[in-house]
């Protein structure tokens, strides 16, 4: 019995999940937030951290410094236009993101938003489990397993499910941790 497709699709489940959490404004600064916001680079779409030095001086402090300051600009413009919510502070040289302190209301919204970015997670873990175990029973169908084979596979289709479950629940746990103490 071979699970490694089924392995490798709940694994990549769990990297976007963790990819997304990453870029969830938690109150202290992160550089992740930026991988979604590009710029338009000599007519190429290109992201930040690919045109400029980004640092994390402070907890609650990103500066951003272009290699090639025509550019400066444009990063401005590109992060105003995202939807991170912060204002770029620009002193001609570098762009500097100052995250305010968070609410304990604006907390609460977060940990509701990664529970749901969870949420969305498990159901695509369920839904490789389900197309596993439909691929077994369709071996078992076409009489190439037997159905021994077929509750065998079911059990361990289960099994892993339940391990990656509990691994994105305590992913979950660690960041709604992080963000009500911040």
């Amino acid at each position: 019995m071979d699970y490694t497709n089924i392995k490798e699709r709940m694994e990549k489940t769990i990297t976007a999940y963790t990819q997304k959490l990453a870029e969830v404004r938690a109150g202290r600064a992160n550089p992740a937030i930026l991988n979604k916001i590009k710029i338009e680079y000599y007519g190429t779409p290109t992201p930040i951290n690919q045109v400029a030095a980004v640092s994390v001086p402070e907890a609650r402090l990103i500066v951003i410094q272009p290699w090639d300051i025509s550019c400066l600009k444009e990063i401005e413009k590109a992060i105003l236009a995202s939807d991170i919510g912060i204002n770029p502070n620009n002193d001609g040289k570098v762009i500097r993101l100052t995250f305010p302190e968070l609410t304990e209301e604006r907390r609460k919204d977060l940990v509701k938003d990664i529970r749901k970015i969870a949420e969305e997670a498990k159901v695509s873990i369920r839904g490789a489990r389900r197309d596993g175990i439909d691929e077994f029973k369709a071996k078992q169908k076409a009489s190439e397993i037997t159905e021994d084979d077929l509750k065998t596979a079911e059990n361990e289709i289960q099994k892993i499910t339940d391990s990656k479950i509990d691994e994105i629940d305590k992913i979950l746990a660690n960041k709604e941790l992080d963000i009500m103490n911040i």
